[in-house]
């Protein structure tokens, strides 16, 4: 069965009604099929770091690139797409001690020799449901590595790295563990937001800056995307949530309040702690999925910055999700730093 053809039951209670003004504006391609609007923040501009004519100049900073660290990791190939492998690996974090698969893209550009001395940005990927053994960002499903070729020739997005670890160890949902340290469970939380980040490091060309890493998921995935860039501003400066919850359910939690509202997405975006940027969608076809979703955006304080993507008449499903890829694409390469050498 499609693991993203149905979800289990959210709550959808709101808290209060719709706080922010929000205007529709086009985002990604020019198809209109979408809407997004945007919550504007007050955050306060970064200051200009530029010196004064007949200053000495400061000593130059540390490099944008992060070249591999090592140790190399084994990776074999999994699937052959028309733009390059698929490969993966089964990685036991060190911070984390989880061991999970783990899947890595790497775009055309990453082995031309004019991008040599580039780092590349680094998009993390979560798929719905459980993800135990599967992702459906690495099959036809959302085929995002050939819209993402498709629409770099184009100029509406630029080269990635695509990241798509498994977000639980076991299929029952009743042992979800939403992508955190749940008291006396494996520390996934760990292991998405320290240790993958620390073996593509190890691997590939990065960046240094959190501009050049962002999460995506879709549905459960996207839950993770928002909950682990909230947490993790420092390491991802970028999160989508794509038609996602953002209250923790999983019965895991019992007995573990205290933690569990720290691991709410619902409640860490009001704190006003993260200077992230957020693209939160919701299919128009569900109408308790976009109440859900604007009362979500409606609570962001700066400096977080949030805008909402609507589908009209989208589902909850794998095929409507793979609608939406090339708009967020766009959206994504306008909000991270594209490949760079210093």
């Amino acid at each position: 069965m499609n693991p993203l053809s149905a979800r289990r039951p959210r709550a959808t209670a709101l808290l209060g009604a719709v706080l922010l003004a929000v205007t529709a504006v086009a985002c990604g391609s020019s198809s209109g099929d979408s809407t997004v609007d945007h919550a504007k923040s007050t955050a306060t501009p970064r200051q200009s770091g530029g010196q004064s004519s007949g200053q000495p100049a400061k000593p130059a900073g540390p490099s944008k690139v992060v070249m591999p660290t090592g140790p190399t990791t084994n990776f074999t190939t999994a699937t052959n797409t028309t733009v390059g492998p698929i490969m993966m690996t089964s990685y036991t974090g060190p911070k984390s001690g989880v061991t999970g698969k783990v899947w890595v893209w790497l775009p055309p550009e990453y082995n031309d020799p004019a991008f040599a001395k580039h780092g590349f940005p680094v998009l993390t990927l979560y798929a719905g449901g459980q993800s135990n053994g599967y992702n459906t960002w690495t099959d036809n499903q959302l085929p995002i590595q050939q819209m993402a070729v498709a629409e770099t020739k184009a100029g509406k997005t630029h080269p990635f790295i695509m990241v798509m670890p498994v977000q639980n160890l076991e299929k029952d949902e009743k042992r979800s563990l939403e992508c955190s340290d749940i008291p006396g469970q494996p520390k996934m939380g760990t292991w998405m937001s320290q240790d993958i980040p620390d073996l593509v490091k190890a691997n590939f060309r990065t960046l240094r800056d959190p501009a050049g890493w962002g999460l995506m998921g879709a549905s459960t995935g996207a839950f993770c995307s928002v909950k682990l860039a909230l947490q993790n501003p420092q390491q991802f400066k970028v999160a989508v949530p794509i038609d996602g919850y953002f209250n923790p359910d999983s019965p895991l939690w019992k007995g573990h309040e205290a933690e569990r509202l720290a691991n709410s997405p619902d409640h860490m975006i009001t704190e006003g702690k993260a200077n992230i940027d957020v693209l939160a969608t919701a299919g128009g076809g569900d109408p308790a999925e976009v109440r859900l979703v604007k009362a979500f955006a409606a609570k962001a304080a700066a400096p977080v910055r949030i805008e909402y993507y609507e589908q009209p008449a989208g589902r909850h499903l794998t095929s409507h999700f793979k609608k939406m890829i090339p708009d967020l694409l766009g959206w994504l390469g306008r909000h991270m730093s594209p490949p760079t050498a210093d």
